[in-house]
């Protein structure tokens, strides 16, 4: 019986670590663009399917793979009773030992303190630059000048279409429509 297959699910493509991974992973999954709060998480899915008694589960932060502590002792727990070992890169510990689980505990909950405590930080930061009158998001693809030319153009008949007029603006016909109170 040879060693147990090892998979990876991680959040980043940190090129050192992904080296490190292939070398001691038989498969190596990459969630990227999907946040670990985020309830679809095609990747994650797809590597507990994929996941075998014997195997080991390597994730490459333990902050960056469940939604909370309470999700990641609940994925534990899963992942022991079909008998699957769970290992983190930038944290040592050893789950099937109690100080392990109770250090995988400590751990999960200050990734849930920290990911709580950024996210307050970022909306009391958004709403003070608000009280100071800051313009947040994305600037406008289009000037207050160019959607009034782009309105009166289109009641002249000047474009065939919606589609046309946005073309000749350099926007999709969606941002052109919204602009001009035709789309919500």
């Amino acid at each position: 019986m040879g060693p147990p297959r090892l998979n990876l699910a991680t959040k980043s493509t940190e090129f050192f670590r992904l080296n490190q991974l292939n070398e001691i992973c038989d498969e190596v999954f990459i969630e990227d663009g999907t946040s670990a709060i985020s309830k679809h998480r095609p990747v994650y899915d797809q590597v507990m399917a994929v996941l075998k008694p014997q195997d080991i589960f390597v994730v490459s932060s333990l902050d960056r793979t469940f939604r909370s502590s309470l999700d990641a002792l609940a994925e534990l727990d899963k992942l022991h009773q079909c008998n699957i070992k769970f290992m983190s890169i930038s944290q040592n510990f050893d789950t099937t030992t109690p100080d392990g689980k109770f250090l995988y505990t400590l751990a999960a909950a200050l990734a849930t303190w920290e990911r709580e405590i950024l996210s307050l930080r970022t909306k009391e930061g958004l709403e003070a630059a608000r009280k100071k009158g800051k313009k947040l998001g994305r600037p406008k693809k289009l000037s207050l000048e160019q959607i009034s030319e782009a309105r009166r153009l289109l009641e002249m008949d000047f474009y065939a279409s919606i589609g046309q007029a946005a073309e000749s603006f350099r926007v999709h016909e969606d941002t052109l429509k919204r602009a001009l109170g035709l789309k919500k």
